[in-house]
């Protein structure tokens, strides 16, 4: 077998998106992840005896010399190509795989030189191409396997009969063929007039080129006077497009017999590149051809031995937890108990644990000690041992947590995963499909343990700066601190929420018949494909911006359209989806209430690049808040019936204050330092007037442009959102950054030296990886300009509200107070306030939000309360 290497990975990278293939330092691999799957592959159906991959050096060739314009239409490669194809060969050598180029030469006449080789020592030859030239090498011992489609998946062979059947020519005629209609591809123009059809005519009735060319006055018509005008472009085609069949190259056919697969070397490629699954299927393809034992001595010379689990419990057990070195734990339950697993790298423990037994009783002492204790995603560990009727205290280390702050867009969210990125190892995790695993193809709690604390000690060793801190100081403090959240749940008026769902589900229906009687006929109001024959074809709607499936229904598009052209049922649409979005949020947060009558929300700490935590199942962070019907949503969250009331607390402008710290703007920090209303104190400066004389028109334009311009918000979109003029939306911003240029000097900055590091940082040093701010892609490039804009501010205010929620809850636990923090709402904090606790309670929640973190301004902390959350607001 040999594969044209460059033809194939360019099929690879195309078919393939970039952006999907990338490693965390931002190489791109989708080229080299493509080819390997499509080569895993024919290895696995063609089980070749003797493999090569050819190839090219440079563009330069003899066909160069003689024709400088060859291949010239070629445009430049693609900046995300460039650097995969050293890769990929170091990926095939680690397979076992020789690869060849040759100075002068393509790779084609590479290819071709072997496959005669081949072909004469009695070998069945297979060459793998995407290049159509490679035809002619067809015969009855060399096949050719062709991509189909602009991919690599589906490869189309092409035997001397196939080729017979696609062109009706043989395949040494193919080149000829080319010759006279010439190869876009190649930039090789062909004689005008003739396509095709024509060329396999004159073929089939002259036998060769060679012949048509000396009987070429025999052909008649307009296309023959084109022949005999261009026939030295047929000449010089066909010298170019045939290839060398005898390329002096310095290997012999015994040299590319297939080697063994080095796993060691493929393990420590592949973690590189961030490949598990593919080391997955080279493993397979190792283990069916490797000599015994050959792959595992490979992989035992990297990978340390697994220390055998013991079994140990009671006095033994706790002997052992005594002397553990900040040990690993994993706790899964199993039948009628729980598995535990407990390791360090060179000693574990396995056991099977039914919660309450004198047998590990010192267990579960030392679990909830503050002893050091790592974990994989340690807050789901908090829950299983509380299920258990267990505690857990002492978390050193989160392994999930630690993965997500060195690659935060794209964290691991498995063991298997963050295992292969930091240790290049597999683990073992069984076939899906197999009903019942084999012994050892699956690894057991002690060996996930062993994996945790391996793993982690590599990750962490990646910690940069001040990584560490944000982990050590934020990150594993707040862990205890979700889990009890989640634990305590919020209570929920269930009747009023279901007396709300009923009366939404009603005003849905009536909003549809109302759409549905401006239009005269009933129409399904969820499908954009009849809405966009209902507005744009019946009722003649300009276009909005063109999608796959036609033009955007979306709801902006619509809203944009219902000012330009107003019409009742564009009314009653718009109605209708907000009533909807209302009734299935309402709809979702029914079904959350759980038997204690409360919602137990999931706080995602790694759910966000920023930092922000996210809150799913349900969502309670995208209650709406400025709206009537949202704030009727919100009164359906109460204090339980043995509490006083509820407090919210939130920060007041908190992005506007980190703004004012971090440029250091001096009118910003004197306003915040004054008291002053900030959009007020702007919104004066800007205009050229005395506070009291800014109008609430004038506030609202300062607003939007302040928390916009913090957001990448140009003058086109402060345009759009105020409804103003470009002009004077461009004057507007103008204006601001004359007064305040201090905020225009850190928005130019703050962008400069993210593309110098390719990572901005917060105030205490949280990092944000933007390797698309060295894309060649415009749009990727832009994006993540606008991302790394306010991802210093919007990260502070996430470091700084983490801090608070750990200082509160450790003051009212040392204050034994019985009130509770329930929710985390972005900068906002819920808590139910037990009967005579309020004070307490206050000065504590103000104190530290307030302290949590030192500005050049102070940090604003406003408190309200009332019997449910709408009436808390302040």
């Amino acid at each position: 077998m040999i594969i044209d290497g460059h033809s194939l990975a360019f099929r690879a990278f195309y078919a393939l998106p970039v952006d999907s293939f990338q490693t965390q330092s931002g190489q791109h691999t989708n080229a080299i992840h493509g080819f390997i799957a499509m080569l895993i592959n024919l290895l696995g159906n063609e089980r070749p005896d003797a493999l090569a991959v050819a190839f090219d050096i440079s563009r330069h060739s003899f066909r160069t010399e003689e024709y400088p314009e060859y291949k010239g239409t070629r445009g430049e490669t693609p900046p995300e190509f460039k650097g995969q194809v050293p890769l990929l060969q170091e990926a095939l050598h680690a397979m076992g795989i020789r690869t060849l180029e040759k100075e002068n030469f393509e790779a084609d006449d590479i290819l071709a030189t072997l496959a005669t080789r081949g072909a004469d020592a009695g070998y069945r030859v297979l060459v793998v191409s995407g290049d159509r030239d490679t035809i002619q090498l067809v015969d009855d011992r060399i096949t050719l396997l062709y991509p189909s489609k602009q991919g690599v998946s589906e490869l189309t062979r092409y035997d001397a009969e196939k080729v017979m059947e696609r062109y009706g020519i043989r395949p040494e005629q193919y080149p000829e063929i080319a010759a006279l209609v010439g190869e876009t591809s190649d930039n090789l123009p062909g004689i005008p007039r003739v396509g095709e059809k024509t060329a396999v005519k004159w073929i089939t009735q002259f036998g060769s080129l060679e012949e048509i060319l000396r009987r070429q006055d025999e052909i008649g018509g307009k296309v023959g006077e084109s022949l005999r005008e261009h026939a030295h472009l047929a000449e010089r085609n066909r010298r170019l497009n045939r290839l060398v069949r005898d390329v002096e190259l310095d290997v012999t056919l015994d040299e590319l017999k297939r080697g063994e697969i080095d796993m060691g070397a493929v393990q420590q490629v592949f973690a590189r590149l961030e490949f598990r699954t593919l080391l997955q299927r080279v493993g397979k393809l190792a283990g069916a051809e490797v000599p015994a034992g050959g792959a595992a001595s490979a992989t035992a010379s990297l990978v340390p031995q697994r220390p055998e689990a013991k079994n140990l419990i009671d006095e033994e057990l706790g002997d052992w937890l005594d002397k553990a070195d900040h040990p690993a734990v994993l706790i899964r339950e199993a039948d009628s108990g729980y598995e535990v697993g407990i390791a360090t790298p060179d000693s574990s423990v396995l056991f099977h644990w039914i919660p309450g037994g004198r047998d590990y009783a010192l267990f579960e002492q030392w679990l909830a000690s503050d002893a050091s204790k790592l974990f994989f995603d340690a807050k789901q560990q908090i829950a299983t041992a509380r299920r258990a009727g267990a505690q857990i205290g002492g978390i050193g280390g989160d392994l999930l947590l630690a993965a997500w702050l060195l690659r935060p867009a794209t964290a691991e969210k498995s063991i298997a995963e963050a295992v292969f990125r930091f240790l290049g190892e597999q683990v073992p995790e069984g076939d899906p499909n197999q009903l019942v695993p084999d012994e050892g193809s699956v690894a057991d709690a002690a060996a996930l343990a062993w994996y945790v604390a391996r793993a982690h000690a590599a990750a962490t060793e990646r910690f940069q700066s001040r990584t560490i801190e944000i982990y050590r100081d934020i990150e594993l403090p707040l862990v205890p601190v979700l889990a009890a959240l989640e634990e305590r749940g919020v209570e929920i008026d269930l009747p009023l929420f279901e007396a709300h769902h009923a009366e939404l589900t009603a005003r849905v229906a009536d909003l549809a018949q109302q759409a549905f009687a401006a239009i005269g006929r009933e129409v399904n109001l969820s499908s954009p494909k009849q809405l966009q024959e209902v507005l744009f074809d019946e009722l003649d709607m300009p276009k909005t911006r063109k999608t796959k499936s036609g033009y955007t229904t979306d709801a902006a598009a619509l809203a944009e359209l219902q000012a330009k052209k107003p019409h009742p049922f564009l009314d009653a649409l718009l109605a209708h989806r907000d009533a909807n979005k209302l009734r299935q949020m309402v709809e979702t947060l029914i079904k959350a209430v759980q038997q204690d009558g409360r919602i137990h929300t999931t706080f995602v700490q790694t759910g966000a690049s920023t930092g922000r935590l996210a809150s799913t199942d349900p969502n309670l962070q995208n209650i709406p808040v400025r709206s009537e019907e949202g704030r009727r949503i919100r009164e359906g969250f109460i204090h339980a019936p043995d509490y006083e009331t509820l407090m919210t607390a939130d920060y007041s402008q908190i992005e506007m204050r980190i703004m004012a710290h971090l440029s250091g703007d001096a009118g910003l920090i004197e306003a915040f330092n004054e008291g002053e209303d900030l959009h007020r104190f702007v919104g004066a400066r800007i205009f050229g007037v005395t506070p009291e004389e800014v109008t609430s028109e004038m506030r609202s334009k300062v607003k939007a442009m302040s928390y916009g311009l913090a957001y990448g918000l140009s003058a086109f979109g402060l345009s759009k959102q105020l409804g103003i003029s470009g002009a004077e939306a461009k004057q507007l911003m103008v204006d601001y950054f004359e007064r305040f240029g201090g905020v225009r000097d850190y928005l130019r900055s703050v962008v400069d030296q993210a593309k110098r590091d390719t990572f901005t940082e917060t105030i205490f040093g949280r990092r944000r990886p933007f390797p698309d701010l060295a894309s060649p892609n415009r749009v990727l490039r832009e994006n993540a300009e606008r991302a790394a804009l306010n991802s210093p501010i919007q990260g502070s205010a996430a470091d700084i509200i983490k801090r608070a929620m750990i200082q509160v809850e450790r003051r009212m636990r040392e204050a034994d107070l019985r009130s509770r923090m329930l929710l985390q709402i972005h900068d906002e904090l819920m808590f139910e306030v037990a009967e005579g606790e309020w004070d307490a309670l206050e000065a504590i929640v103000r104190e530290e939000m307030a302290g949590a973190a030192e500005l050049s301004v102070p940090l604003e902390v406003q408190v309200g309360h009332g019997s449910n959350w709408n009436a808390a607001a302040h």
